[in-house]
């Protein structure tokens, strides 16, 4: 099977930098499906699950947050501003953050400082799906 070259990056790290067979991104639309010799284009990425196959090996999941794939001459880049494994998540911290969402949410706030604890309450219940999902 062909592959392309792909690199994950997030703020904070390179999740992945290697040769992959497919990558499937959460998108606001639903699900992209990505192949080699995709046609060049940007895709905006939303909060969700993000799942690459590496040329040698089984499929990668990652728990990803808000940002956008560059796909260039079969090379993809997906810049993002989290990326982690789902056997890496915090379920505790995660909890955590959810509460503290939620409680902003019910708070008088800006439109600015609403769409901000939405996005937080997005990404804290994503990690604690994804870690579920894991421990099935």
């Amino acid at each position: 099977m062909e592959s392309f070259f792909l690199k994950v990056i997030s703020s904070d790290k390179v999740f992945f930098e290697g040769r992959c067979k497919s990558l499937v991104v959460p998108t606001p639309d639903g699900q992209k499906g990505i192949l080699a010799h995709h046609e060049n284009m940007v895709i905006a990425v939303e909060i969700g699950e993000l799942v690459l196959t590496p040329e040698e090996g089984e499929p990668i999941t990652a728990v990803v947050s808000k940002g956008f794939v560059e796909i260039l001459n079969n090379q993809v880049a997906v810049l993002v501003n989290s990326a982690e494994r789902p056997e890496d998540i915090d379920v505790l911290r995660a909890r955590e953050a959810e509460e503290r969402a939620k409680e902003q949410l019910r708070q008088k706030q800006s439109i600015q400082e609403y769409h901000l604890s939405q996005a937080s309450l997005a990404r804290a219940m994503n990690r604690l799906k994804a870690s579920k999902n894991r421990r099935k």
